[in-house]
């Protein structure tokens, strides 16, 4: 169990984020009829159910949630998965939402399922920002960004008592 004296971000601060985020979605993507949440398997696919629910809460939206397998440890040689295609992709508009943005190496890899698609946009959303970019990836939404060191972590958990962001 994590010390909680580390925690950044409580179970409120979180929600509030993600009700923010899905507001701004909401704001650049109202008329789109074709919109989709990619979660990264983990904590990104959490976050982006939540922010999915959200959306479904706050709008007429229709979002389509899926899920997108990748091994973050190695995502240059893994295998992605996406637990279900992309329908109508040339009116599509993807958010890919991943809980911790550091170098942008995971996002980077993930966009490989739709290079060969022609989309109509592709946004990313990210609960913490670190910005140890290595990578040439940009947060197009953002919960909070953090000034971290590069040895740090960043640990986005849900548990029984709910969300959490703590900071090893």
């Amino acid at each position: 169990m994590l010390n909680k004296s580390s925690q950044i971000l409580d179970r409120e601060a979180i929600r509030s984020k993600i009700k923010r985020i899905a507001f701004q979605v909401l704001e650049n993507n109202y008329k789109e009829e074709n919109l989709y949440i990619v979660g990264i398997e983990g904590g990104g696919a959490i976050f982006g159910e939540e922010i999915k629910k959200e959306l479904k809460e706050i709008s007429d939206l229709k979002p389509i949630f899926i899920q997108l397998s990748i091994d973050k440890s190695q995502p240059e040689i893994s295998e992605i998965k996406l637990s279900a295609p992309i329908e109508d992709s040339e009116k599509a508009v993807i958010i890919i939402v991943d809980d911790v943005l550091n170098s942008g190496k995971t996002i980077f890899y993930a966009l490989r399922p739709f290079i060969n698609l022609k989309v109509k946009k592709i946004e990313t959303a990210f609960l913490v920002n670190r910005a140890h970019r290595s990578f040439p990836i940009s947060a197009s939404y953002t919960g909070i960004e953090l000034a971290t060191t590069i040895q740090e972590r960043i640990n986005f958990t849900r548990s029984e008592e709910g969300f959490g962001v703590y900071l090893e």
